[in-house]
């Protein structure tokens, strides 16, 4: 599982990628289709179709002449699961944070300068 796990993280770590998830969640669609809203070549939009197909994202199918994409949602629910694991923790309310560090940093500059 951990492998399925680094490729579907590896896959959605790209910004490309995550638009293109998004797309497909609509309906499925050709390559071409997915390819018309990014500035890139169809070469590079396929070589991130092929990371989101080894990841088990999508799945493509040729029907006639035309290459189809197919949002598989499934693949994220071991992600899903594994992020879950992490809800049980309470929010960090990060401003807090921040000032209890900016106290202890303070703190020990006073210890270090009391020593001297």
């Amino acid at each position: 599982m951990t492998s399925d796990l680094d490729s579907v993280f590896a896959a959605l770590a790209d910004p490309t990628r995550r638009q293109i998830l998004a797309m497909l969640l609509e309906d499925d669609m050709a390559v071409t289709d997915v390819a018309e809203p990014f500035g890139m070549s169809l070469a590079a939009i396929s070589k991130h179709l092929v990371v989101l197909s080894r990841a088990g994202l999508i799945s493509q199918e040729k029907r006639g002449r035309v290459k189809w994409c197919k949002l598989e949602p499934d693949a994220l629910r071991d992600a899903s699961i594994w992020m879950q694991g992490f809800g049980q923790f309470e929010a960090i309310n990060l401003d807090a944070f921040e000032r209890f560090l900016e106290r202890e940093e303070i703190a020990g500059r006073t210890e270090v300068g009391d020593q001297s």
